[in-house]
């Protein structure tokens, strides 16, 4: 049962209003993105979860997809400032973080830090599976500290940081995969498909005709900030937690009581880290949907693209056409709240 506004345990009028302004702000934010992008609501929902999470994201899907464009319109929205990085084989960590260079100044020849794009409050790292693993170890410090390191100083980079990452699912070739404990740092993995005939007739149409609406700015980084705060304040009984728990481990192979197609599927499960942004979703989940507390169909809700890129299948699940998506539908069948 959800709390009562004198019970909420959000506590003060200030953040009681904020999540009143979170609730009314779903709705606004899809019809300013609508203006650009159509179709894939559940993309965008599952985008703005990511975000006022504070959570990273892996985007999944083919070339012509509109990904670039959706992440740029979302930042338009929120008034943050927007990098795309174009990750290529020959990409060193210096051209992400910024690096030294010797200028004149007052004081004579001085070496002066010129940063990289990795300074902005929204990153799009696009295909970041083509550049070597140094590269990626960049970024991964930028995700995980929220700083770079540089001539052995470390910077901060500016709040709220989101890093949102796109992998190309055809061409393999010349690609380094991403290790798991790097892929376990992305919150969300989410699945861009292609739009349906209707809605690929509106982009046509759209593109090929007069320019879109203008994208109206309806927040800024400290209402973004005030709302991260929010979501992390949100209750969560101890039985859905647990919940989320017990979906995370059951999908670990080895371990006594875990289904029998796990192990039979599964080379690695979803870590401590699976559970957290279980929770963590469910929760803006929740306040997306008019909540101030979580449920058991939150927390189904985020299993999959919060499992999908932490569970590793094995070459028999392959052969069988056993897909990531098709074994987290049997957990969840199988998980009983």
């Amino acid at each position: 049962m959800a709390p009562t506004p004198d019970s909420s345990p959000l506590g003060f009028d200030q953040e009681r209003e904020t999540v009143e302004k979170l609730r009314s702000a779903k709705q606004r934010i899809i019809q300013e993105v609508g203006k650009v992008i159509v179709g894939q609501e559940q993309v965008i929902e599952e985008m703005l979860i990511g975000l006022l999470s504070g959570g990273h994201c892996l985007i999944t899907g083919a070339p012509g997809l509109a990904k670039t464009l959706l992440v740029k319109t979302v930042a338009q929205v929120f008034s943050l400032s927007f990098h795309r990085i174009q990750f290529t084989p020959d990409l060193m960590p210096s051209d992400i973080t910024g690096t030294e260079i010797l200028e004149e100044t007052e004081n004579g020849r001085e070496l002066v830090f010129n940063k990289g794009p990795i300074f902005a409050n929204m990153i799009l790292a696009d295909e970041i599976n083509r550049t070597p693993p140094k590269t990626q170890a960049a970024l991964l410090e930028a995700m995980q500290e929220h700083q770079v390191t540089v001539a052995g100083h470390s910077l901060r980079l500016e709040e709220p940081f989101f890093v949102l990452a796109t992998q190309n699912p055809i061409e393999m070739e010349g690609t380094y995969p991403l290790p798991e404990a790097q892929l376990d740092r992305f919150m969300l993995n989410i699945v861009i498909d292609y739009l349906s005939e209707d809605d690929e007739v509106k982009v046509v149409t759209r593109t090929t005709s007069r320019g879109s609406d203008p994208v109206e700015q309806l927040f800024d980084g400290e209402q973004l900030k005030l709302f991260q705060d929010v979501v992390r304040r949100v209750p969560i009984a101890e039985d859905v937690a647990r919940f989320a728990v017990r979906l995370s481990a059951a999908s670990r192979p080895g371990r006594a009581g875990v289904p029998s197609f796990i192990n039979e599927w599964v080379n690695w499960g979803a870590g401590t880290r699976a559970s957290q942004c279980l929770v963590l979703g469910a929760k803006t989940r929740a306040l997306l949907a008019g909540r101030a507390h979580v449920t058991f169909d939150d927390i189904r809700a985020m299993a999959r693209p919060v499992l999908r890129h932490r569970i590793l299948v094995n070459y028999r699940a392959e052969a069988e056409g056993i897909s990531v998506d098709k074994v987290i539908e049997k957990l969840i069948e199988h998980v009983k709240s």
